[in-house]
């Protein structure tokens, strides 16, 4: 027993020294990093330049390297490390090259002034973005306890420090890991993760520091700063100027969204796992409304983003698959429900943005083929590819998985079996999406469209004095095809939950 004691007692006092030189070793490494870029006594810092952040899943064309892109001049961010919080201000303004893409109900996206206070708090959104300051990366890795390891990339040598991080989302959290380089000089070069997107799976979201410079107060800092999620640009910083010891105003500016929004988007405007959540957001209705009946074996699906059910002879069509797995789950379930014995073969696609491609997994699941307009091929097949193990969803936990088909369309495509008729059209002279389709039911003399025309809370009385392009372009589009509509469905219903005539887009257009 004494020997068992002794034993026990040797292996335990091994452990707490390989901890206590563990924890040394990563001490060291941030002390010589911080007295390397000359910030170990640094407690407030204040960056200014000028660069860009995008919206994911947003863009005008999926295929761009590039999320929907805003210029972001005279930007400054004002970081507090020791109360983990910072402040921003910015002219945020139009970064597409032609003006385009979603995340806004104007094209160009006008200039805005913004004040935007965030605090770091338990999100992991703002963990993530406080980890991509290089001295908030050291602080957290301290912070965490990284693991310290060397790795050369590319023939260059590195220590890597690492360390967890969790994201408790309500709608399905995951851990994943937190990664930064530091280079031979002590300097911070790439801080890594991955994080899940419910349509483009797990991606990293990175930051790269390049062009490092004395700033003229014992500080060096990189004057570019870039940020990736997935294979696209997502921020972006020339930095002007570094400052330390300057104090930081933390206190929310009066307004909407005066405690949201970091450098980047994530906090304000979709980061990651942006398209996930509840149901609700087709404009939002306040007690159930449950499906109603188009007639001719056709049904729209609300309370939420909307759907509709087609009833074919041997199949359904569902038109839109949007938002999330659970929003898709209900639409699948509601189409089960009122054609029964009948399998899903087809689920039509207005445009690849998030918030309605959102929900096509559970699509795919379910065997049925995404029909979208063929501006988007390779798109969905290289999503689809991804691995989706972080935050897994019911596609990614059949084995082995249905084979992911999608049927590419131009101008025109019509499904009919004799008795019902579903007609897809590419909108043409749109600056949402460019690969956006509307969809009409001739039978019915409904259209139905996403994004082009968001009603308000009361039909128009009058015509519009000053119209959005998105409404007279596609007013423009229904003459062109001499559509004869009576009513349309906005995927984004209105809250009133109202039936939208054809003359309230007229109205919205300018014409009586």
């Amino acid at each position: 027993m004494l020997k068992k004691s002794l034993f026990a007692t040797f292996i335990a006092g091994g452990a707490l020294v390989w901890v206590l030189a563990a924890q040394s070793e990563l001490q060291t490494v941030v002390n010589n990093s911080m007295k390397a870029m000359g910030v170990e006594n640094v407690h407030t810092m204040t960056i200014s330049g000028n660069g860009g952040d995008g919206f994911v899943g947003q863009g005008f064309n999926p295929l761009a390297d590039h999320w929907r892109w805003y210029v972001d001049k005279n930007t400054v961010r004002a970081i507090d490390f020791d109360a983990k919080g910072w402040r921003v201000t910015r002219v945020h303004g139009e970064g597409e090259n032609p003006p385009g893409g979603g995340a806004g109900t104007t094209t160009p996206a006008p200039d805005q002034n913004q004040n935007q206070v965030t605090m770091v708090g338990n999100n992991f959104n703002n963990e993530i973005e406080y980890a991509m300051v290089p001295l908030g990366f050291l602080k957290m890795a301290l912070e965490k306890n990284a693991t310290v390891k060397m790795e050369t990339v590319k023939g260059k040598k590195f220590t890597v420090l690492s360390f967890p991080i969790e994201n408790a989302a309500p709608t399905g959290g995951f851990k994943t890991q937190v990664t930064g380089w530091i280079d031979d000089q002590g300097y911070v070069e790439r801080v890594a993760t991955t994080i899940d997107n419910n349509v483009l799976g797990d991606i990293t979201w990175d930051a790269v520091y390049t062009d490092w410079k004395d700033f003229g107060n014992g500080v060096k800092f990189p004057t570019h700063m870039l940020q990736r999620q997935g294979d696209k640009k997502y921020y972006e910083l020339t930095v002007a100027d570094v400052k330390v010891g300057q104090p930081v105003d933390l206190t929310p500016p009066a307004g909407r969204g005066g405690a949201k929004g970091g450098p980047g988007p994530a906090a304000a405007k979709g980061g990651p796992g942006a398209a996930k959540g509840g149901p609700g957001g087709g404009r939002g209705a306040a007690a159930p409304l449950g499906p109603e009946d188009l007639g001719g074996g056709f049904w729209l699906i609300r309370d939420g983003y909307a759907a509709v059910v087609a009833d074919f002879k041997n199949y359904i069509i569902v038109i839109e698959g949007p938002q999330n797995e659970m929003r898709a789950e209900q639409i699948i379930s509601e189409a089960h429900r009122l054609v029964p014995n009948k399998k899903i073969r087809y689920v039509i696609n207005t445009h690849a943005h998030f918030d309605h491609s959102g929900g096509l997994r559970p699509f795919v699941a379910e065997g049925a083929v995404i029909v979208t307009n063929q501006a988007n091929k390779g798109f969905y097949e290289k999503v689809f590819a991804n691995s989706h193990n972080l935050a897994p969803d019911k596609l990614s936990k059949m084995k082995p998985q249905p084979k992911t088909r999608v049927e590419y369309v131009g101008d025109k495509k019509v499904f009919t079996d004799g008795a019902h008729m579903i007609e897809m059209h590419h909108l043409q002279g749109t600056t949402h999406d460019i690969g956006m389709e509307i969809v009409y039911l001739p039978n019915q003399k409904i259209l139905i469209e996403a994004d082009e025309f968001n009603v308000g809370n009361a039909p128009p009385t009058s015509p519009a004095a000053n119209p959005n392009t998105y409404q007279t372009n596609l007013l423009a589009n229904v003459e062109r095809l001499k559509l004869d509509v009576d009513r349309i469905i906005p995927i984004h219903l209105p809250n009133d939950n109202r039936k939208v005539a054809f003359a309230e887009l007229r109205m919205a257009a300018g014409k009586p």
